[in-house]
């Protein structure tokens, strides 16, 4: 487990686990340090994806199934234990509710809700006419990651970091850019679902989220642009929002 999750603070007593995904090119620091803000019902799994932090040696992944299909086996055992929710930001969004439809399909799991961050539906027509980035040439990716936001610009002018981060970010995009996922014909989730995304960002259809779940749907708009949770007051908010809507899963626990 400790390979795949990074876990800050354990809490064997935990009412809920929150496991979070990451961001495209993203580690697992700045999920993992959640555990140490929200109440301690709260234990935050962070995934570790390969080929960063200390899975640098791995090769990336090539597909979000070659995703599903190695966090599934660590995450079940955990998964079953006791009430789960998902957290996902842009790719993460992706990844979130790919693993949370095979959670369901394949396990007969479905987390009590699913947190979708700075991304549309993936079957929607805003994702799918969106421009492809992964194969742009080095000088155009680098313009683009810098209009994105959330990474300093000196950092995107220093050679040793460019070589470590530009590759992970690549393979994560091509990873999404491949995902192929068909508006369900039925809800495939009965959790509530949860929308989160800055107004300063490219449009995302959020709206198309709704169909995947059966249960309640919200959507909450932030001030600032693609990366509004890294900014502090934006991202307590936020974690106030996730502790609020995990509160019942306490209570009953």
């Amino acid at each position: 487990m400790e390979k795949v999750l990074t876990c800050f603070r354990r809490s064997p007593e935990a009412a809920v686990r929150l496991v979070c995904f990451p961001w495209a090119g993203g580690g697992s620091i700045h999920y993992a340090r959640w555990g140490a803000v929200l109440s301690s019902s709260v234990e935050v799994l962070a995934v570790r994806l390969p080929g960063r932090e200390s899975r640098a040696g791995e090769p990336f992944l090539q597909s979000m199934v070659q995703l599903v299909d190695q966090l599934l086996p660590v995450l079940v055992p955990l998964l079953s234990e006791r009430p789960f929710a998902l957290f996902g930001h842009s790719f993460g969004a992706f990844a979130s509710f790919a693993v949370a439809e095979a959670l369901k399909r394949r396990h007969n799991l479905e987390p009590v809700h699913i947190f979708l961050s700075g991304a549309s539906a993936p079957f929607s027509e805003t994702r799918l006419n969106a421009p492809k980035r992964s194969h742009l040439s080095d000088e155009e990716f680098l313009r683009w990651v810098g209009s994105v936001g959330g990474t300093p610009p000196e950092l995107l002018r220093t050679p040793e970091v460019l070589q470590l981060f530009l590759p992970a970010l690549r393979a994560d995009l091509q990873v999404v850019e491949s995902y192929s996922c068909e508006k369900p014909a039925e809800p495939i989730l009965s959790c509530p679902v949860t929308c989160f995304d800055g107004r300063d960002d490219a449009p995302h259809d959020l709206q198309a989220w709704r169909c995947v779940t059966s249960g309640d749907f919200s959507i909450r708009m932030f001030d600032g642009a693609h990366f509004y949770l890294k900014e502090p007051e934006n991202e307590k908010i936020l974690l106030d929002q996730i502790q609020k809507h995990l509160e019942p899963q306490m209570d009953y626990f």
